[in-house]
């Protein structure tokens, strides 16, 4: 089967350290199925652990890439959960399927980094118990979306945030985990502030439900406007997803007793909140590590029942993975990055 691998060396990061390869087709061992993937989509971890920044370092030549769709093409002993002909997504973490994750389902489980094969292949054999059924109003690239930007917006806004109706998020740029919070929290029936650096992507932004969208080169301090429209309160729910650079901001930016889910880290690393800042404004201050299998099935009903489609910026060929990783390293997009395999 064709896959690419993450080959990285001290000459070699990033884009070039995928390198496209023939391997042995896999086969469904007991528990698993055998999964046709037809379209994967690219987060940011991606291009971290081609960079060799990642907190969980590739330990041998890995398939890269955690988020993919596809259906399945046979199943191993005692499997009952999915047959032959579902459509299906992975979950990000193979194990975790419920309630607070243990430090071995946070481990060497997650795909496509360690010692983990990822979904950037024309075949892979899953766990089936981390497999969840594509939402029929969804085509396999869409679906491919979902498993870890999705479901981290998810846990950021519900299972942790508990997000109510009327309440305010601020969604920090227009990436892929920012436009389904975006999504999500609209649906919910909340009140959306995004911040972006063009005024063409706050228009798209717009477009998706937002109500408030902050040009935040034309606001170097943006978390005052933040302030401005929130009539001074702050905003209730943060998804800070720039790290060190933004974290102080983001406090300011929330309201006293608000939360503030950290996300990612765009700017390097992770920022450290400053203790009397929290402490004075009772914020809540907690990193999401995506999510659950049931926290992934519990988003994909909301899915449904909105009809909520996953933004796609752009679809690259399986022969042109280096070129959307690169794509996605601009930072040109809106939404997700997909490959269609």
């Amino acid at each position: 089967m064709k896959a690419y691998e993450l080959r990285k060396t001290a000459e070699t990061g990033g884009a070039d350290a995928w390198v496209q390869v023939e391997r042995d087709a896999p086969k469904a061992g007991p528990g698993q199925a055998l999964v046709r993937i037809r379209a994967v989509s690219l987060n940011y971890r991606d291009l971290l652990i081609a960079k060799g920044g990642y907190l969980q370092p590739v330990t041998r030549p890995v398939i890269p890439v955690s988020d993919g769709a596809g259906e399945v093409v046979a199943v191993g002993e005692g499997v009952t959960r999915v047959k032959v002909g579902d459509r299906v997504t992975p979950t990000f973490f193979q194990t975790w399927t419920d309630g607070e994750a243990t430090r071995a389902q946070l481990g060497d489980r997650a795909l496509g980094a360690g010692s983990t094969d990822g979904v950037l292949a024309e075949l892979a054999a899953l766990d089936a118990e981390g497999l969840v059924p594509l939402p029929e109003h969804m085509s396999f690239e869409e679906g491919a979306t979902l498993p870890c930007a999705a479901v981290t917006a998810w846990h950021a806004l519900v299972p942790q945030g508990k997000l109510q109706a009327g309440q305010s998020v601020l969604v920090q740029g227009t990436g892929g985990v920012s436009i389904f919070a975006l999504q999500l929290a609209h649906a919910l029936g909340a009140r959306v502030i995004v911040t972006s650096s063009k005024d063409e992507k706050l228009a798209r932004a717009r477009e998706l439900g937002a109500e408030e969208g902050i040009n935040y080169r034309k606001h170097p301090d943006w978390e005052e406007k933040v302030l401005e429209v929130t009539g001074g309160q702050g905003a209730d729910h943060v998804m800070e997803v720039g790290g060190k650079e933004t974290l102080p901001r983001s406090i300011r930016a929330t309201r006293e007793g608000g939360h503030i889910a950290l996300i990612g880290l765009l700017s390097g690393a992770w920022g450290t909140p400053e203790p009397k800042a929290i402490e004075q404004k009772r914020l809540q201050v907690l990193p999401v590590f995506v999510g659950s299998r049931v926290m992934f099935e519990e988003m994909n009903r909301v899915l449904v029942a909105h009809r909520i489609k996953p933004v796609i910026d752009r679809v690259f060929g399986f022969d042109e993975a280096r070129q959307a990783m690169r794509y996605l390293e601009s930072g040109a997009h809106f939404g997700k990055v997909v490959i269609r395999v």
